[in-house]
């Protein structure tokens, strides 16, 4: 292999991870603006909730009208409910922003050392070209030919395995939900037939954990949803949708967090839960197959390139 073909592929691999940047950045300043549209929303509500708290503990009409009806302590015991549901969130919308704002702010830094790599290849490449119609014609170009290609679906391969990688952490940590719901709604159903303080306190205890990782897979659905954006950008036409994937955490905190005692909710959940399950298994099944088809094109690609190399 001469000093050019070592260069063209280090420089090809750079070219590659500055366009996978750029894709990537793209999406997750989309993100970034949709959480702080989202962000921005959450925290008038959560202040909102808090109001409502702070009027019926500072003695308002509202909560001597309550009094009055026998109902004050229900009042404030399910506005304190709400105001701590609208609290949680917010602050997990927060923390996915703030992920965000550091991923956008890693892949920039790493952008700005790869300028020029483009016009550095070019000119490899030219100097690469004028170095094979010396050597000999028609094979040589060939050759140079086959190696772009196969830098290409090296390129490509790589894309694919980073994005099944990610689909990969999502899957595990719905799974870990679903467990963590499922012993809940065990708890839940002993605690309705006189379980106790130990079944109450095992549930909340699942319900906690299952709320941890719901935010934990909301990072993991981001950026999921970031690597299929490069991998989309390469398969045009490719089934590979996840719209619905980043919804399911407000409909988990609503149904959950502000009425945990209601066994219906709980199933409800676990619905949702495995529905983006099944959404997450059916863009990986897609993602292996392109892996396959990738790694069959690779194969081919090589296969030629020794036979031109043996002439």
């Amino acid at each position: 292999m001469s000093v050019y073909d070592e260069k063209l592929r280090r420089l090809y691999e750079r070219i590659a991870r500055k366009a996978k940047l750029e894709t990537m950045l793209r999406e997750l300043r989309t993100q970034r603006e949709e959480l702080r549209a989202k962000v921005a929303e959450l925290e008038e509500l959560k202040l909102a909730e808090q109001a409502d708290v702070d009027r019926l503990e500072g003695g308002s009409l509202s909560s001597i009208i309550y009094s009055l009806l026998g109902k004050s302590e229900e009042k404030l015991s399910k506005e304190r409910r709400e105001a701590a549901a609208a609290a949680v969130k917010y602050e997990a919308a927060a923390r996915e922003l703030a992920i965000v704002a550091d991923e956008i702010e890693r892949y920039e830094a790493e952008l700005s050392g790869l300028e020029g790599c483009e016009r550095e290849y070019e000119a490899a490449m030219e100097a690469r070209k004028e170095e094979l119609k010396r050597s000999g014609g028609e094979a040589a170009q060939r050759i140079l030919r086959l190696e772009t290609e196969a830098a290409s679906c090296e390129s490509r391969k790589k894309e694919i395995l980073e994005a099944i990688a990610a689909g990969s952490d999502a899957m595990v940590t719905a799974d870990e939900i679903l467990n963590e719901l499922g012993s809940a709604e065990g708890w839940a159903t002993w605690d309705m037939f006189g379980g106790g303080l130990i079944s109450d306190l095992a549930k909340h205890s699942h319900l906690d954990e299952a709320q941890y990782m719901v935010e934990r897979l909301q990072a993991q659905l981001g950026r999921f949803r970031t690597e299929l954006a490069d991998v989309g950008g390469i398969f045009t036409g490719s089934q590979v949708n996840i719209d619905g994937f980043l919804r399911f955490a407000d409909y988990f905190f609503d149904g959950i967090f502000v009425d945990v005692m209601v066994m219906s909710r709980i199933s409800e959940s676990i619905e949702q839960v495995e529905s983006t399950r099944e959404q997450i298994d059916r863009v990986l099944s897609r993602l292996h197959e392109l892996l396959h088809d990738t790694e069959t094109q690779l194969a081919e690609k090589k296969s030629k390139l020794e036979e031109a190399v043996r002439g």
